[in-house]
């Protein structure tokens, strides 16, 4: 890999840094504290074009590549773990799968409004019995004469009360082997028989909005059929590792929060005459969280890289995230025991970091199945 950051990476860095740092992290504690989303911040992140960072112009995007999107995620995720969780969702999962697999007519319909951030976008692929076992869904789909007839739900589903349209995925047939074939289908939100509700209190990443959803006897015409009918499975698993490079960035986001606001109060905070920051104990701490920080933020970078390449990066997509996800939450863990008792308090904003940084141990896909994929990329 021979990769640095080029002058436009730096400029939308410094550029995203500042739009965060002024319609994000001021309303971080509001957000969860209520538990709304902000929708006013998605707003203005679609009129700045970051809704639609790796898509091309044509289809309302910015045209960038996969670094810049990782490089935005971070710094929202930093401003605030809720916000940056709906943005990747939004783009890793609600708008790239349509771009990878869908006809010119979806990507015209569906993806334009996304990457103009005109709405938002979600996928459907999580049930109720179906998580990381993704190949036991059981929502149905059947053709009946052009419409397919979709019954079945979906849980935790990020951003779908905002979104225009869901991607669902739903069992479509029955392989020789007996296996299911299972395909991803475009259902618009304000389809008959689709109820979207968000009954989940949360622990953390509370200003994303995250729904259940019913189907029930759901009719879509079959041209909303996304990709290969037979190749669903296989497309939402392509999906999911482009999908753990931004919670990847996201993890180095909230990590890089905590480690800044850690070492700012060892600085501040005086015992026995002198900053706990000239304390060995203190000076480790925070030694080992920069660097575990810049290496995760280096993997990020290297399966970003591999992805703009068109070279395999699913193995490097999980270390990104598990390693990623991992060291966030030992720096955020970390970061309150340097605040101490302080870091126990709302008002220091650390325990947050460390309620939102655990979902990425979980989401995209857990540290356990981040570590059964590594080891079958290095066919065990």
């Amino acid at each position: 890999m021979d990769f640095e950051l080029s002058k436009e990476h730096v400029m939308l860095q410094e550029m995203v840094r500042n739009v965060a740092g002024k319609e994000i992290q001021p309303y971080a504690r509001e957000v969860d504290e209520t538990g709304e989303m902000r929708l006013e911040t998605f707003k203005k992140l679609g009129e700045l074009g970051l809704l639609g960072i790796p898509f091309p112009e044509k289809y309302g995007g910015a045209g960038g590549d996969t670094i810049s999107y990782c490089i935005a995620v971070e710094e929202i995720g930093k401003a605030c773990g809720g916000t940056g969780l709906s943005y990747a969702a939004n783009t890793s999962l609600g708008a790239s799968p349509i771009y990878y697999f869908g006809t010119e007519e979806q990507k015209r319909k569906w993806l334009v409004p996304m990457a103009k951030g005109e709405t938002l976008g979600a996928f459907g692929l999580t049930e109720p019995n179906a998580g990381s076992d993704a190949g036991g869904t059981r929502t149905k789909a059947v053709l009946d004469n052009d419409e397919w007839v979709i019954n079945g739900e979906k849980c935790w589903i990020t951003n779908a009360a905002y979104a225009r349209q869901v991607i669902v995925t739903a069992v479509t047939g029955t392989k020789k082997d007996g296996r299911p074939i299972i395909s991803a289908i475009i259902v618009p939100t304000n389809t008959p028989g689709v109820t979207i509700t968000s009954p989940y209190d949360k622990m953390g990443v509370r200003g994303s909005n995250t729904c259940q959803i019913v189907l029930e006897n759901v009719r879509v015409p079959r041209e909303n059929l996304l990709g290969d009918e037979k190749k669903g499975f296989s497309q939402f698993l392509y999906t999911l590792d482009g999908g753990r490079i931004s919670i990847a960035a996201l993890s180095v986001g909230i990590a890089q929060a905590a480690f800044e606001k850690a070492l700012r109060f060892a600085k501040e905070r005086k015992q026995f005459g002198q900053s706990i920051s000239k304390f060995q104990a203190i000076q480790f701490k925070l030694a080992d969280m920069a660097m575990e920080i810049e290496l995760a933020r280096n993997e990020v970078y290297k399966a970003a890289w591999l992805k703009d390449q068109g070279k395999p990066f699913a193995k490097e997509a999980a270390f990104a995230k598990l390693f990623a996800s991992e060291m966030g939450f030992r720096v955020c863990n970390q970061a309150i025991q340097i605040h101490g008792g302080s870091g126990y308090m709302r008002e220091y904003e650390v325990e947050r970091y460390l309620r939102d940084i655990k979902l990425m141990e979980i989401g995209e896909g857990t540290s356990e199945i981040q570590r059964l994929v590594i080891a079958r990329q290095l066919g065990c």
